[in-house]
């Protein structure tokens, strides 16, 4: 007779993988001739950020735009919190709490740090004056976005000063603020460092740890090999239209990265 103890349903719990908050599974698109997704898998995992890498031409922004809703995949699932969902824009993405700081910005240099924290979600005033006349509550949006800013320690005086004054990485810290601001579920930063100097991007990885520190998982899309190893807990290498690997940087170096990205290593999925 057997004298081994069963796992309490505790322990059995402690070891299952989380549940992905954002999946996608077997994701094609084509144009043309051209397949910039073939079968693609994702996952993000609670409480992580995970870096994106491939070189050009792997499908990198074919995969974040059907995660953000920018494209519809012609095959494949996309699943929120377990969820199948299906976006047909950029809004329903929003919508469903999927944030995107695309590497533009998307931020309005003349208008103050406020302004663009709420653009396009303006705060409007009370009673007939925000009803009828649609007059946005100035003083509010200031004070909220003083809060937003203030939770992500970004140290910037006045929400009141204008965007075009402030310098790359706080500029950058603007955009995420506005992202963290309205994500119910995960923000996606499209090259996050890009431009920047090395003071600048250490803020900006600092940004994206707190963003996950708060309890959004953070998707990172980045050409920036050092600020993915600095960052990430786990990689998804995109190859050829595919996930060929998934890395996670404390067992793992750039240059086998590097190598896997390019081809010149094998990948590490069985299906892949």
């Amino acid at each position: 007779m057997s004298t081994e103890t069963p796992l309490s349903t505790e322990t059995a719990l402690s070891t299952e993988i989380p549940r992905p908050v954002l999946e996608g599974r077997g994701l094609v698109k084509r144009y043309g001739h051209v397949t910039a997704l073939d079968g693609c898998d994702f996952e993000l995992l609670p409480g992580e950020i995970l870096a994106v890498i491939g070189d050009n031409g792997a499908g990198k922004s074919s995969l974040i735009k059907a995660l953000s809703g920018a494209l519809i995949p012609d095959s494949g699932q996309l699943l929120l919190d377990g969820e199948p969902v299906r976006f047909h824009g950029p809004a329903d993405a929003r919508r469903a709490g999927i944030e995107t700081v695309y590497q533009d910005l998307a931020v309005a240099p003349a208008l103050d740090i406020a302004s663009n924290l709420f653009l396009g979600r303006e705060i409007r005033r009370k009673g007939v004056f925000g009803s009828v006349f649609r007059l946005v509550d100035k003083p509010r949006m200031q004070s909220d976005a003083a809060k937003h800013m203030a939770d992500l320690k970004i140290g910037i005086r006045s929400m009141g000063q204008a965007v075009e004054t402030l310098s790359g990485g706080q500029r950058q810290g603007v955009a995420v603020a506005r992202a963290a601001a309205f994500a119910r579920h995960v923000v996606i930063m499209d090259e996050p460092t890009a431009a920047l100097g090395v003071k600048e991007t250490g803020m900006v990885l600092d940004l994206i740890r707190r963003v996950r520190d708060n309890g959004l998982p953070v998707v990172v899309i980045s050409h920036d090999m050092p600020a993915v190893f600095e960052i990430a807990d786990r990689v998804h290498v995109q190859r050829l239209g595919r996930r060929v690997a998934i890395l996670r940087p404390s067992e793992t170096d750039m240059a086998e990265a590097v190598a896997i990205m390019t081809g010149a290593a094998p990948g590490n999925l069985a299906a892949a």
